[in-house]
């Protein structure tokens, strides 16, 4: 997906600060990331692409893959800056202070956009077998295997805020993970859903 610097940027490595979320006005995510970026802040707002269709034509869009939410590393010594750009509802939050998303899920989704994979929106999941995709450019990544009509998808999900994307996927290339697998990574527990969630330590999920 060829989408701007400012859209889908998200290269910073593990253990240099935390991604945190912002709610913002209803459409008014591609605002509030260009306002942002304009301002020096780092900024992850990923998309996909969709037609829709009307009576006498169609169009392809680009769209938030999360509506209502726009990703920033950092920058909450700035945090006048921050909350008075407009679009800008709120700063997801848990118990007053700031909510954490780990770099991981943040690194899952910015590999899905910028793979070649038809990406979508999909209903946040958190339970059931989990997969590990074994190769090509999405490798490593996990998730859960789930069914649909016309073949298999693999689910991303954001847990924090529980928000889902799916790409379609062959089956040929995910490998079930079993619970003692020593190479995945170890999860909190159940999390409660919602916007204002806790922060913990966790891998991106995914599902087909």
């Amino acid at each position: 997906m060829n989408n701007s610097a400012a859209d889908n940027e998200c290269t910073t490595q593990p253990g240099v600060s935390w991604w945190h979320a912002l709610y913002t006005r209803h459409q008014h995510e591609k605002v509030v990331a260009q306002a942002l970026s304009g301002k020096g802040f780092e900024v992850f707002l990923p998309q996909y692409r969709t037609v829709h269709r009307w009576k006498d034509r169609e169009k392809e869009l680009l769209l938030p893959l999360f509506p209502n939410y726009v990703f920033i590393h950092g920058g909450l010594d700035r945090m006048l800056a921050l909350v008075t750009t407009p679009g800008i509802h709120s700063l997801v939050s848990w118990g007053g202070r700031p909510a954490t998303i780990p770099w991981e899920e943040i690194e899952a989704v910015r590999r899905l956009v910028e793979s070649a994979y038809l990406i979508e929106p999909h209903p946040f999941l958190k339970c059931g077998d989990r997969v590990r995709i074994k190769s090509g450019p999405l490798e490593g990544i996990e998730g859960i295997l789930v069914r649909k009509t016309r073949g298999y998808r693999l689910v991303l999900s954001v847990e924090m805020l529980s928000r889902s994307a799916s790409v379609e996927v062959d089956t040929s290339m995910v490998e079930r993970l079993s619970s003692g697998d020593p190479n995945r990574v170890a999860r909190s527990g159940d999390v409660p859903r919602g916007r204002n969630l806790a922060p913990y330590p966790s891998s991106a999920m995914v599902t087909a």
